[in-house]
């Protein structure tokens, strides 16, 4: 599910690790040095107007509808844990309110009217609601597979987020839009407000984005930044923007920031490199190209994808060697096992095939997984491999 959208002109992989923050990155690129000051301050997609305050806009402002729905549910709840049972059977369990899923980023006001929304939007409410109820809920990123969509010549990555409850005493809970694919081995880490209000005003500038709505993309670009500096989606794609719109020099201050920020932050990089493609620097987008090339290789979840695609060509000892890799970096992925099983199995080797299966299943989360894997195995051990 999309909940923060990193908008790319070319594949590239995750953000890998950090280092140190600078705000004066400067292009090489054009006539003119541009800093990445100059890119929130100077740009000439401001369109030589005074910049658009977003500032005052409230992600968690709750309306009087809000209020009736809640407190309706609250009669002797009597605590924040029973408090927070309720408000979860109200959103989410049997309630009268059925949100929808879809990929429009809202504020917690808008996805209540509207009834729909991403795992943005949903978190925006349940914390709304959450705080009005007096419990301690936080925003927190989720460390999900690399999702990756394509919108005509774009590629997009997303993010994750969901709620973290602190009922004290040490109990904490999570509240997930999606809880049936959330899973505790994920990596999380709770964020400030001003980090979600980044997302928020970053998935905002990607919808203006796609409509070619540019001065307003740069105003919601820029109040991402302004929320949160370290917030390096928010500099990749104010630097497509500047791309896009002719513009290299402000655009290679953007990447480069984004990489002072993440030093082997691979979407970066792979922008770079196809802006400095695009401006004849050919030995720069070689270097890049080379780095991300390099990382993305040791990606369990990129290997997985290169493996399905193998897979899908009938190209299985190739699908094998990398599904092999990518277990041998992250062993707790049924679906790695799964694939590998399939494998071997299209490769007429099935008793491996088995093997690996027995494996899927064991590593499988839930009872429901299991049971999918096994009956899917049979219904193909039942044919040739050759047969259509």
């Amino acid at each position: 599910m999309r909940i923060a959208q990193t908008l790319l002109v070319a594949g590239a992989i995750t953000v890998l690790s950090s280092c140190a923050m600078t705000l004066e990155n400067k292009s090489s690129l054009g006539t003119i040095d541009v800093s990445s000051s100059m890119v929130l301050e100077t740009s000439p997609l401001a369109d030589g107007t005074e910049h658009l305050d977003l500032s005052n806009l409230d992600m968690l402002e709750m309306t009087p509808e809000m209020v009736e729905f809640v407190t309706s549910y609250m009669d002797g709840a009597r605590n924040r844990y029973a408090r927070m049972q309720r408000l979860v059977y109200a959103i989410i369990g049997d309630g009268n309110f059925e949100l929808v899923y879809d990929d429009k980023t809202r504020t917690a006001a808008e996805t209540f009217r509207d009834a729909r929304g991403n795992c943005l939007s949903f978190t925006n409410l349940f914390i709304a609601m959450a705080r009005y109820l007096e419990i301690h809920a936080e925003y927190q990123e989720v460390d999900i597979p690399p999702d990756w969509s394509i919108v005509g010549d774009s590629f997009f990555f997303s993010q994750h987020v969901n709620v973290l409850v602190d009922l004290g005493v040490g109990l904490q809970r999570v509240v997930d839009f999606n809880m049936y694919d959330f899973q505790e081995k994920y990596d999380r880490r709770t964020i400030s407000d001003a980090r979600a209000r980044a997302h928020y005003f970053s998935n905002i500038g990607v919808d203006h984005m796609m409509n070619g709505e540019t001065t307003l993309a740069y105003a919601n670009f820029r109040q991402a930044i302004l929320e949160d500096r370290w917030f390096s989606p928010a500099w990749i794609n104010m630097g497509i923007l500047h791309r896009r719109e002719k513009y290299p020099n402000y655009s290679e201050a953007a990447y480069r920031q984004a990489l002072e920020i993440y030093q082997f932050n691979l979407i970066a990089m792979s922008n770079l490199a196809n802006l400095y493609e695009e401006e004849g620097k050919t030995e720069l987008a070689e270097k890049y190209l080379a780095r991300v090339q390099s990382h993305r290789m040791r990606n369990p979840y990129y290997r997985y994808q290169i493996a399905n695609s193998a897979f899908i060509d009938g190209d299985y000892k190739t699908a094998i060697k990398n599904l092999t890799y990518a277990i041998g970096k992250r062993e707790d992925e049924d679906r790695f096992y799964f694939l590998l099983s399939l494998s071997y199995l299209m490769s007429g080797e099935k008793e491996e095939a088995q093997r690996w299966m027995k494996k899927a299943e064991e590593v499988a989360a839930e009872s429901e997984n299991q049971q999918k894997y096994s009956h899917k195995l049979n219904l193909l051990i039942s044919q040739d491999p050759g047969e259509n």
